[in-house]
């Protein structure tokens, strides 16, 4: 596998933020994670996993959750959400496709959920998806898996007196993103075009785009007040100084990569040598390691 600690994104690392291989291979080794339960706000609370970051709005109308962790953490994810003393899971909302977001889906339908994300979600996961990036081939995923309720550009939710507002930004972390506001609580779930601390995934394979990162960025930052926090998919909960600032280095790593494209270089030759050396010492030694990052880049400038 490529870039191979680049699989952190879907890592049992998303606990402690360092770049270490991921996936469990055997069984026994998923029995050492659980979820951790954090209040953002009245009836919000923050399931921190091995996987994307989980938000359950929980009240007397139900539990909506954001995301579902992997595949083999759902049984151990609804005995998360049985402890907030909510009811069932009615709806799920999907950030994106990958697994590590999607992946108990299938379990909660089972129970009676609703899944709801972006149209192009569900048609990566009908079709199945190859990961460039870490040559990752992932197969179909099975009926009960898949959106029952796909929008197109926004979508408002009113459950257990919150107004949930989703939206979609065109092309950012890939094709079928969501971003989901908390109205009455000031939170603001960003999904993947967030890795908080370090350096993000672009998965240009699934029409994931640099710029569009940015300009989605931009737009999250611009609805945030001073006193919203914002969940990214991966790391701690923080602040719009702490994404502005994240922003900030995606738009000077961007702009050094373009510039050596312009000069004519090379992946292989920029990655060689290193132009993003004084960016990777800060954001580098988490999440994507800078030689994925600026492949990631690299191939994103180069198809537009």
């Amino acid at each position: 596998m490529r870039h191979a600690l680049a699989i952190v994104m879907f890592g049992l690392a998303g606990l402690a933020g360092l770049a270490v291989p991921a996936v469990p291979a055997a069984a026994q080794e998923w029995e050492k994670y659980e979820f951790s339960a954090q209040p953002l706000a009245e009836g919000l609370t923050w399931l921190r996993g091995p996987g994307g970051n989980v938000v359950a709005c929980h009240g007397p109308d139900g539990v909506l959750l954001v995301d579902t962790d992997y595949e083999q953490m759902a049984e151990k994810l609804k005995g998360a959400v049985a402890v907030l003393g909510a009811g069932p899971v009615k709806f799920v909302v999907n950030t994106h496709w990958h697994f590590d977001h999607t992946g108990g889906n299938a379990a909660l339908t089972r129970d009676g959920a609703s899944i709801i994300a972006h149209q192009n979600l569900r048609a990566r996961m009908e079709k199945g998806q190859t990961i460039a990036i870490i040559d990752e081939t992932v197969a179909p995923s099975p009926a009960g898996a898949l959106p029952r309720l796909t929008f197109t550009d926004s979508l408002m939710l009113h459950l257990n007196g919150e107004i949930i507002e989703i939206g979609h930004p065109r092309r950012a972390h890939t094709d079928g993103d969501a971003v989901l506001r908390f109205r009455r609580a000031n939170v603001i779930h960003a999904g993947d075009l967030w890795f908080h601390g370090g350096y993000p995934f672009v998965d240009v394979s699934s029409g994931g785009d640099i710029d569009g990162l940015i300009a989605a960025i931009d737009v999250i930052i611009a609805a945030a007040g001073d006193s919203t926090r914002i969940v990214p998919g991966h790391g701690p909960v923080g602040t719009k100084v702490d994404l502005a600032a994240h922003r900030a280095m995606l738009q000077e790593f961007r702009d050094i990569v373009a510039r050596e494209i312009v000069a004519g270089k090379d992946l292989a030759t920029i990655i060689a040598e290193k132009p993003t050396a004084r960016l990777d010492e800060v954001w580098g030694k988490r999440m994507f390691p800078p030689e994925a990052f600026t492949e990631m880049v690299y191939r994103s400038l180069k198809r537009d």
